[in-house]
């Protein structure tokens, strides 16, 4: 049994999502037990709405604070001990939950984290992760927005542990790793991306070379690595672009009477389409680096994104995805002492 601690208050709807992913998820994954964290009179309000109940698998354990959505991280780190989102993380700090999940200030949660859980040793900082549809599946990318301005040392270092990510969850034994520039030639990009690029070339993962911006979506490679400025950018667009699409294609087939006869004839392609870029299906972002497993669900997120969120806590969970970083740096440390 894996325990998952969730933040039950954070993110735009709090209980009104998380009580319900939860439900819908342990009625599907028989070797899950959650633990909703948040004020209980909240929480138990929306169980019995949901026609639900505490159990051996859902248990509700009180926090009187909440985070706000644009409360100063410094803040909440400072002056909420006893916010769901703290409390969260400290279950897994104790070892009473192997992963925790908030749809909280991100911020905040970033923040938290890495005071209550640490990074792990040979990593400076922790990075954001998630993964986006490809043609051909998906690809995970970091960082997304945690580190704005990075060394080339970190950008290898997320290389390496978004490759061990992919090879724990996806069982791929040698993940390819793009590094994100604005050209595939030597001499293209700044000089922190050209000597990432050195070291990389160096580093144990599957170094396939730069990725210019429209590889990120043609499934060739596994990780794309960034800095978190070039990554939130990268991503948003890509959110704004995936929504400007569906908005273009659902005026066309309303412009008239044929249009919206071909749309009825379209409609299960249309459901397939909408169901392979569906942002929702992609929710659940890990903070990798640190000792212990955080989620961050988008802040919006809804019932089905939540769960989402929870699936990919539990994946990681399951893999022991922050031992196997522990790991993998420790035995590369060790080889340096030995080489030198």
């Amino acid at each position: 049994m894996i325990t998952i601690a969730l933040d039950a208050m954070g993110g735009d709807h709090g209980v009104g999502v998380t009580v319900p992913a939860a439900l819908s998820v342990l009625d599907r994954e028989p070797e899950l037990s959650l633990i909703l964290v948040g004020q209980r009179d909240a929480i138990d309000a929306e169980l019995k709405r949901r026609r639900g109940a505490e159990s051996a698998r859902l248990r509700v354990h009180h926090a009187s604070e909440v985070v706000g959505m644009d409360e100063p991280p410094a803040d909440a780190l400072r002056r909420k001990k006893d916010s769901s989102m703290r409390v969260a993380i400290d279950l897994v700090k104790r070892g009473d939950a192997a992963a925790a999940v908030s749809a909280g200030n991100t911020g905040a949660l970033m923040a938290t984290s890495r005071f209550v859980l640490k990074t792990l040793p040979g990593i400076d900082r922790p990075a954001i992760c998630t993964t986006l549809p490809t043609t051909h599946g998906h690809v995970h990318m970091l960082d997304l927005g945690a580190n704005v301005d990075c060394s080339p040392e970190q950008l290898v270092q997320f290389a390496i542990m978004g490759s061990i990510l992919v090879g724990a969850v996806e069982g791929k034994p040698n993940p390819r790793v793009g590094l994100l520039n604005i050209g595939e030639e030597d001499i293209k990009g700044n000089e922190i991306v050209k000597r990432t690029a050195e070291l990389l070339r160096a580093a144990p993962v599957n170094y396939a070379g730069y990725a210019e911006g429209d590889e990120i979506y043609t499934g060739d490679l596994d990780v794309i690595v960034c800095d978190g400025f070039v990554g939130n950018v990268a991503l948003k667009t890509s959110e704004g672009l995936a929504r400007m699409i569906t908005q273009f294609i659902r005026e066309e087939f309303k412009r008239n009477i044929f249009t919206k006869l071909s749309a009825l004839l379209a409609l299960p392609a249309l459901k397939a389409f909408r169901k392979r870029v569906d942002p929702r299906r992609y929710n659940g972002a890990s903070l990798v680096g640190l000792n212990g497993t955080v989620i961050k669900s988008h802040g919006g997120a809804d019932k089905l994104a939540f769960e989402h969120a929870i699936l990919e806590a539990l994946a990681e969970a399951k893999k022991e995805v922050p031992q196997r970083i522990g790991q993998a740096l420790a035995a590369m440390a060790a080889n340096k002492e030995e080489t030198a």
